[in-house]
């Protein structure tokens, strides 16, 4: 699927225009400029699926073991509350900085030194001696992924200007992937290779480490590199074409992260011209990412525990976890081509907040009894994220407004779902059960549903910060 996508995507950088000087149909030249933007774009592809599917196993491994964890390391409920709050605390905190980066270093080499981090951090956090050090490990994995879904976004309009719901709906549902996996085999394998909490956390390093590999000839700024900032200027027409047709989640293909150069080159607006936080959609759409993430990390680092409370096995919480995640796979897919279509996106958040309305009503008054309903209603629910993801794309015109929106957004949103999972924990801690949990997550679905139809509107955030 992704060499046939990959293929396609290099059909739709053909530029419509010709150049001022004269280019043969054939010949050597126009072969071998053929045969390289086909490979860049498609070890491009190959990146950005490596990437997503190294995006959540640092937490949903981790949710998956986190009896065990708090066992080995000390913990009380309080303090594993505070470890679900160290991944949206380091995506607020790291994730505002990714633009900036990207800029002076290139988006290549921030998502490959990104990639890097986690590899790292996952190497090193499960042979941490103490709490302290495991948080530091942690966040060091976590830094590597902030800057990334940052840039993600980024990178998409960038280089797909006019594929941003397919190539976000692929890279979504990789997210997906990697997110069901980790959750549903980590406690298999971890008894398969008999060691104990620490095999079960340190096996996902390897994944971070194969997607570096896509990334250092973009980092290195070699050919690939030259290839694939030619190949986004030159999409830059059939974009502009595209938008001044009316075709939602399409638009001028920006230099987001890297002024161009030359003396005929485009000159995107900086970043610093666009004043965000004038948008009341770069607002709303910053709640509703931090409601959806609250949401979603309170699912992966508790609804395990939850199911375990409940009298449900270990081994048999992990698949459920799993099942709520997997079912982000085809509906990552599906859900940003379907967003990218419609001019509004409120209808989509309305059904999704419903199905996770009803996940924690099911939560709350059966748990145990009709457990694999709930999984497949949260995760459902949970594909709020790609949604989000899709409408940064569609919610700016300009390459350099989408790095603006997504670091804003994502940034803003992620410090909004900090306190979330703490509260769970330190609620569950003191009131012994789930209850009184279950029933804030579903409160605040209400204005998630608000803020996501908001969020939707037909409009970008240039428009309204210009007024």
């Amino acid at each position: 699927m992704m060499v046939g996508m990959a293929a396609e995507e290099t059909r739709t950088k053909t530029p419509p225009d010709t150049p001022a000087k004269p280019v043969t149909a054939h010949g050597p030249a126009a072969d071998k400029n053929a045969s390289t933007r086909a490979w860049t774009t498609r070890l491009l592809v190959t990146g950005i699926v490596l990437t997503a599917l190294n995006l959540r196993p640092a937490i949903t491994s981790l949710g998956a073991l986190l009896e065990e964890v708090r066992d080995g390391l000390g913990m009380s409920a309080g303090v594993a509350g505070v470890l679900t709050s160290v991944p949206p605390l380091c995506f607020a905190v790291f994730g505002v900085t990714a633009p900036r980066l990207a800029r002076r270093f290139g988006p290549g080499a921030v998502v490959c030194a990104g990639m890097a981090a986690i590899a790292t951090g996952l190497l090193v956090r499960p042979f941490a001696g103490g709490v302290p050090v495991f948080l530091a490990a942690s966040a060091l994995a976590l830094m590597g992924i902030a800057v990334s879904n940052v840039l993600m976004p980024v990178i998409v309009k960038r280089w797909f200007p006019d594929r941003v719901g397919s190539m976000t709906g692929l890279y979504s549902m990789a997210l997906a992937m990697g997110t069901s996996v980790a959750a549903a085999a980590t406690v298999p394998l971890t008894g398969a290779l008999g060691g104990g909490w620490q095999t079960g956390l340190v096996m996902w390093s390897a994944l971070a480490a194969a997607a570096v590999l896509p990334w250092i000839p973009f980092a290195r700024g070699g050919r690939a590199g030259r290839t694939e900032d030619g190949a986004a200027r030159r999409a830059e027409p059939a974009a502009e074409a595209s938008s001044r047709a009316g075709r939602s989640g399409t638009g001028p293909s920006g230099d987001a992260a890297e002024r161009p150069s030359g003396p005929h080159a485009r000159v995107e607006p900086q970043p610093g011209v666009l004043r965000i936080t004038r948008s009341r959609t770069a607002w709303a759409l910053a709640v509703f990412f931090g409601l959806q993430a609250t949401a979603a990390y309170v699912t992966m680092g508790w609804m395990a525990q939850i199911f375990r409370d409940a009298g449900v096995a270990a081994s048999t919480a992990g698949v459920l976890l799993a099942v709520t995640m997997v079912m982000g796979v085809p509906l990552a897919f599906v859900i940003p081509r379907l967003a990218a279509r419609l001019p509004r996106q409120g209808p989509i958040v309305l059904a999704l907040g419903a199905c996770g309305l009803a996940g924690y009503a099911g939560l709350y008054l059966a748990p145990a009894g009709g457990a694999w309903i709930w999984a497949v209603l949260l995760g459902i629910s949970n594909c709020s994220f790609p949604l989000a993801l899709t409408m940064v794309g569609m919610r700016a015109r300009t390459g350099a407004g989408v790095a603006q929106l997504s670091a804003f957004a994502q940034s803003t949103g992620y410090l909004i779902s900090v306190p979330g999972p703490l509260l769970v924990g330190v609620l569950y801690q003191h009131t012994g059960g789930w209850g009184v949990p279950i029933a804030l997550m579903a409160a605040l679905m209400l204005p998630q549903m608000a803020v996501g139809v908001l969020a939707g509107r037909d409009r970008t955030v240039e428009e309204e910060a210009a007024r």
